[in-house]
């Protein structure tokens, strides 16, 4: 082992994967200096892998400068549940604001790591290095040291915080640092298929299919990608081998039942089991844990990319807080309350679905046999009940250490299936126009696009912008921002003057109505100043 290098970085990033990518990117916007290290030699450029990208995941990845993934990808904003040949019910996603981006866009993992990796190598501030394996993983004395092994040798690293984003399958590593990973290994296998082919009525929208009759007893997921690609997620027996299947034109045959006569290429196809993990702790040291590194969940409502961008998003503003000394280093605390509980929600909505989807019991199957048929019959009760995926949502940090309580604010907990949550601190700020779109701007500017490089105090009054001198915050006029009331609307706000505190990630930390002497209080609460 060679000398020690020094605290080259801010920060480490392990792992190259889009919540790496976003890591360090959002790293780089403050200021940080970010080396990013795989283990891989190369990207892996096949497959759609996790394609539904949600509406506050683009809000992230469009102010790090990778806005044209939301136009390169297929928008849509319904959810379609099929039993049989039936429609059994629709889901509208909808917004609290007037969210200018779409609920989600479908767009290939392979094409998002592309497009962050291109802004990577812009970056000053981030260094990429492929085939560094890392061997050893340890916090010691407020610092990070990394063991790594490169083509050129081993060598340690050392660095102020390291943000751990490698993966499922790294048992050694999360061994190191003392973290378990519960959960449970789901037999059920699915074949997923990117396959090119004109299916143009199905466009603009996911189609989730119970007990089809050209997948008798099993489900069948269907979604739309650009370039006319579609995703299809088949559930296939136990004993199914995708060899076998292609050997005796037996995927051909799947294929046709969803294609018809259409032409069509089989761009990609694969096998998957699914597991429902996560981590016992978030935090180690100087070492945070991120993505499928602290959590793992079955894909249906796609709860594994978008979590893992929002996990990095809700940790880098504090690791820069702390780093700039604005913050104690208390705050840091707050990303395992915060994200953890997160994770534990994707846990519980994922596992639920899997068991509709897959009972284990006999008594499971009746029961879910006769939801379906119920719904089918037009039962509201069971179409409730019927769960062919719950949509990925921003977390509500309402009992965050960070957030200030609104007083005859009450969180109602998780919202009904396609219905936006209570407006209440802790959720996240609703998104709404500005002004017009211009010759220069293919989309006009947003409120949400103002709010992610400090803290923002959006504000009735907001003379009493001295009392915050010594904080970082940008106070804007609210009046000025928002003539036409749309966010006084969309948050329930009565008439009296009000004040919003927003987090760096777009989550309001307090909405303190008539005197503004609380906020100060506020953001010191949401810098994790535990006194306040």
């Amino acid at each position: 082992m060679g000398p020690t290098a020094g605290l080259a970085s801010d920060v480490v990033v392990i792992g190259a994967g889009p919540v790496g990518q976003t890591a360090a990117l959002l790293c780089s916007q403050w200021g940080l200096r970010v080396r990013v290290l795989e283990a891989q030699t190369h990207r892996d450029r096949t497959g759609s892998r996790a394609i539904c990208q949600q509406r506050e995941v683009l809000d992230t990845w469009d102010a790090i400068g990778a806005g044209v993934l939301i136009d390169r990808g297929i928008t849509w904003s319904r959810a379609r549940t099929y039993y049989r040949d039936k429609e059994i019910f629709s889901v509208e996603l909808k917004d609290r604001g007037s969210a200018l981006l779409p609920p989600f866009v479908n767009i290939a993992q392979s094409e998002v790591e592309e497009t962050l990796l291109g802004l990577i190598e812009r970056s000053p501030l981030v260094d990429v290095e492929y085939g560094a394996k890392v061997t050893r993983l340890q916090s010691e004395n407020d610092k990070a040291v990394l063991e790594v092994d490169t083509p050129a040798g081993a060598r340690r690293i050392e660095s102020r915080f390291v943000i751990a984003c490698c993966g499922l399958h790294s048992e050694e590593l999360r061994a190191q640092i003392g973290v378990d990973f519960p959960g449970q290994s789901f037999d059920d296998l699915f074949l997923i298929c990117d396959i090119k082919a004109d299916l143009r009525e199905q466009r603009g929208e996911r189609r989730f299919h119970f007990d089809p009759n050209w997948n008798p007893g099993r489900q069948v997921l269907i979604h739309e990608q650009p370039d006319s690609i579609w995703r299809v997620d088949w559930q296939v027996p136990e004993d199914f081998d995708l060899a076998r299947e292609e050997a005796t034109g037996g995927l051909h045959r799947r294929i046709r039942e969803i294609a018809g006569c259409q032409p069509y290429e089989l761009v990609w196809r694969s096998v998957y089991r699914f597991q429902g993990r996560v981590a016992s702790r978030f935090r180690h040291g100087s070492i945070f844990l991120a993505g499928d590194f602290a959590h793992v969940f079955a894909p249906f409502g796609a709860r594994g990319l978008n979590s893992g961008v929002h996990d990095v998003e809700n940790l880098v503003w504090k690791l820069a807080m702390v780093a700039r000394g604005l913050a104690d280093s208390r705050l840091l605390d707050s990303y395992e309350v915060e994200r953890r509980a997160a994770a534990l929600e994707n846990l519980e909505v994922t596992s639920a679905t899997m068991r509709f989807l897959v009972p284990q019991t006999e008594a499971d199957r009746r029961r879910r046999t006769l939801l379906l048929e119920g719904a089918a019959h037009g039962s509201r009760a069971a179409i409730s009940a019927v769960d062919s995926g719950r949509l990925y949502e921003p977390y509500w940090y309402v009992d965050s250490p960070l957030t200030t309580p609104a007083p005859g604010r009450t969180f109602g907990g998780r919202p009904s299936r396609g219905e936006p949550v209570d407006p209440v601190p802790g959720t996240v700020l609703p998104d709404l126009p500005l002004f017009a779109s211009s010759g220069e701007r293919r989309r006009p500017q947003r409120l949400r696009q103002l709010v992610h490089r400090t803290f923002t105090v959006l504000s009735d009054e907001p003379s009493f912008v001295q009392a915050l001198e010594h904080l970082p915050v940008e106070v804007m006029d609210l009046n000025r921002l928002d003539p036409k009331r749309s966010l006084r609307r969309a948050l329930d706000l009565g008439d009296r003057p009000v004040h919003l505190v927003v987090r760096p990630d777009g989550h309001l930390a307090a909405m303190i109505e008539g005197n503004p002497s609380g906020v100060p209080v506020a953001l010191q609460r949401a810098l994790g100043n535990a006194s306040a």
